[in-house]
C-alpha cells in the first residue's frame, strides 16, 4: 500500500495533536477560564476551516439538516469542550486522556441500546473492567473521593460518544470533512456566549499563551479533525483508525512530563492500566481468543 493511500499517517498526526491538546489545555487553563479556552480554541479552528471551505468550494448543508448539525455542534463541541476543560482544571493531563480514551467503548455501549448492535460476552467483561479502573481513579491517597474533575471528564466522554452516534446519521448524506467542518461551525456559534469573557481575558494574556491557543485551534482542532476524517476515508475498517485513540494516554503522559514535568500519581497509573486493559480486551479479545484456539488445535 502506498503511503498516500494509507490511513495510518493521518491517524498518527491526529493522535499526536490530540495528545498535545491534553497538555496544552492544562497550561492555558492557568490563565484563561474553561469557557474562554473553549470558545477561543474553536473560534481559531473555525477561522482555519472557513479558509479551507472557501478554497475547496465546500457545499453548505441542506436547510432541513441544519438542526442535526446544530445538535452535533452542541453535543460534540459545546458540551464536550466545556466539560473537558472543567475536568482538565482539576486532574492531570494523563488522567484526562485515559478517561476520554473510553469513548469508543461508550459509543459501542450506546449503540447497543439505541441501534441494538450486539455486544459479545468478552466485551461486557471489558466494560466491567473499565468501570473498576474508573473507581480506582477516584482513590486519591487511598481514600475514595468524588473527584469533580473526573465527573466532568466522564460527562465529556459521554458527550463525545453521543456526537459519534449523530455522525452515523450525518455521514449518510455528507462527507466526513463536511460533517466535522459544519459541526465545528455550529459548536463555535453556540460558544460565542462566552465572547465577552474571552475578550477581557485576552487583554491580559501574554503572547506565549495566545500561541498555545493558536496551536490548540489550528493543529489540535482544525488539522486534527481533518486528518481524522481523511484517515477514516482511506481505512477499510473504522477500527483501524479508532484504535489509535488507545495510544493517547501513553503519549499524553510522555508529553506532559516533557513539557510541564507533570508526573502521574499512583491512582492514575493503576486505574489507567486497568482501563487500558479493558480497552484492549474489548477491541482485541476475539482476535486473541481465536489465535489461542488455533494454536491449541494445531498442537
Amino acid at each position: 500500500m502506498k503511503i498516500n493511500d494509507s490511513p495510518h499517517p493521518y491517524a498518527a498526526v491526529t493522535i499526536i495533536f490530540w495528545s498535545l491538546a491534553y497538555v496544552l489545555t492544562r497550561v492555558v487553563l492557568q490563565y484563561f477560564s474553561a469557557y474562554s479556552v473553549g470558545f477561543l480554541r474553536y473560534f481559531v479552528a473555525s477561522c482555519t476551516l472557513v479558509i479551507l471551505a472557501l478554497i475547496m468550494k465546500m457545499k453548505i448543508p441542506r436547510i432541513a439538516d441544519l438542526k442535526w448539525f446544530l445538535m452535533s455542534g452542541a453535543v460534540g463541541f459545546f458540551l464536550y469542550i466545556i466539560a473537558f476543560n472543567k475536568g482538565s482544571e482539576r486532574v492531570t493531563a494523563s488522567m484526562s486522556s485515559v478517561v476520554i480514551a473510553t469513548v469508543p467503548i461508550m459509543t459501542a455501549l450506546f449503540s447497543y441500546f439505541i441501534y441494538h448492535e450486539k455486544l459479545k460476552g468478552f466485551q461486557w467483561a471489558a466494560i466491567v473492567i473499565e468501570f473498576l479502573g474508573v473507581i480506582i481513579l477516584t482513590l486519591m491517597d487511598g481514600i475514595f473521593t468524588v473527584n469533580t474533575g473526573l465527573i466532568w471528564l466522564l460527562f465529556a466522554a459521554i458527550a463525545l460518544s453521543a456526537y459519534n452516534l449523530l455522525l452515523r446519521k450525518l455521514l449518510k448524506d455528507y462527507s466526513a470533512l463536511q460533517v466535522s467542518t459544519f459541526s465545528i461551525f455550529a459548536g463555535t456559534l453556540i460558544l460565542t456566549i462566552f465572547l465577552p469573557t474571552s475578550v477581557r481575558e485576552i487583554r491580559n494574556a501574554m503572547p506565549i499563551h495566545l500561541l498555545y491557543i493558536l496551536i490548540l485551534g489550528i493543529f489540535s482542532s482544525a488539522i486534527a479533525y481533518l486528518a481524522w476524517s481523511k484517515a477514516f476515508s482511506k481505512a477499510k475498517h473504522a477500527s483501524t483508525v479508532s484504535n489509535y485513540m488507545f495510544i493517547t494516554p501513553l503519549l499524553t503522559t510522555l508529553l506532559g512530563f516533557l513539557i510541564t514535568k507533570e508526573i502521574p500519581d499512583w491512582s492514575t497509573i493503576f486505574g489507567g492500566t486497568i482501563i487500558l486493559l479493558g480497552l484492549f480486551i474489548f477491541n482485541f479479545g476475539e482476535r486473541l481468543y481465536n489465535r489461542i484456539s488455533m494454536n491449541r488445535s494445531s498442537s
